[in-house]
């Protein structure tokens, strides 16, 4: 089961006790089904929790509606559906709608308290919200074709200082949060307390796991730079060697290209311990420099020197 599965379920087995609550959460699966018209209201999903849930919430606003299953090629649908014209009728007393609204908007009236305000969001997200593995990347999302609800639940979403964004793609429009804090505290907040907790736990995980790379790609850049400059400063002794030039330099860098011959891999700051007595890291570069200086001022020489 996918991490944003696991989440729908923990949302639609959430509890809620006060009356003004379950009409909230009722009519939040009503303003984002797929259907909610004079008509009647249909959910579709693949969570039969979800239709559980919806069925149970309307049941107790005395509205009764019925679950279907189709099958499909990919699986499942499950349907939560409220046709009959009694029920239907009832439906829209308990929102105050007619299902004849040219726009649907939220009606503040419907959603009293702070947890009528969780319950309204959290069954939004269970008729219409997707969300990416937060081990990849952090995005949660509404959808919804009514562009004056997509604009009141941007609002409802900022009120509470959960940074919504709004756009459109392919003609319909998208109500989203992307960073992880805000992604986690809105789990928390629709009553996926246990799925907010995992992926604070993954975030920690993953938070070690790019510091850990990052000090890894560092290392080996460091291992890189010191391999080449090992490898410039060899190059240039031994063509002091082969030019029995380096025998001609003072002690202190014969013993410093000594050092470096027999130590060809270790850094400079590991070499400068090899010395007895121990030299420091600038002296010891100071010295290797002069090697390599001296050893291109003879290449150039010599060069000239070949030249008509």
């Amino acid at each position: 089961m996918s991490f944003a599965s696991r989440a729908r379920e923990e949302m639609a087995q959430r509890s809620l006790q006060k009356d003004c609550c379950v009409r909230a959460a009722a009519y939040g699966l009503a303003c984002f089904a797929k259907y909610f018209d004079a008509k009647g209201l249909v959910i579709q999903t693949e969570q039969p929790h979800t239709v559980q849930m919806a069925q149970q919430l309307f049941a107790r606003c005395g509205v009764q509606g019925e679950i279907l299953q189709k099958q499909r090629p990919s699986g499942v649908l499950y349907e939560f559906n409220i046709r009959t014209p009694e029920q239907v009728r009832r439906m829209h007393e308990l929102f105050g709608t007619t299902g004849s609204e040219t726009s649907l908007q939220i009606d503040p009236g419907l959603i009293r308290c702070q947890t009528c305000v969780s319950a309204y969001i959290g069954a939004a997200f269970l008729c219409s919200g997707t969300m990416t593995d937060p081990q990849k990347e952090y995005n949660l999302e509404f959808l919804t074709a009514r562009t004056n609800l997509a604009k009141d639940f941007e609002a409802l979403l900022a009120e509470h200082e959960f940074a919504p964004h709004r756009t459109r793609r392919n003609g319909v429009n998208l109500i989203y949060v992307k960073t992880g804090a805000n992604v986690q505290r809105l789990l928390s907040f629709m009553g996926a307390v246990n799925a907010a907790e995992q992926m604070g736990t993954l975030k920690a995980f993953k938070q070690v796991r790019n510091q850990t790379n990052r000090q890894t790609n560092c290392d080996t850049a460091n291992l890189g730079k010191t391999a080449r400059a090992n490898a410039q400063t060899l190059k240039a002794i031994r063509f002091l060697e082969q030019q029995h030039a380096l025998e001609t330099m003072p002690e202190v860098l014969q013993q410093a290209a000594e050092m470096r011959m027999k130590y060809p891999d270790l850094s400079l700051a590991a070499l400068c311990a090899c010395f007895d007595p121990a030299v420091s890291k600038s002296g010891l570069s100071h010295r290797m420099k002069k090697l390599e200086a001296a050893a291109d001022s003879l290449r150039k020489r010599l060069e000239q020197e070949v030249t008509p």
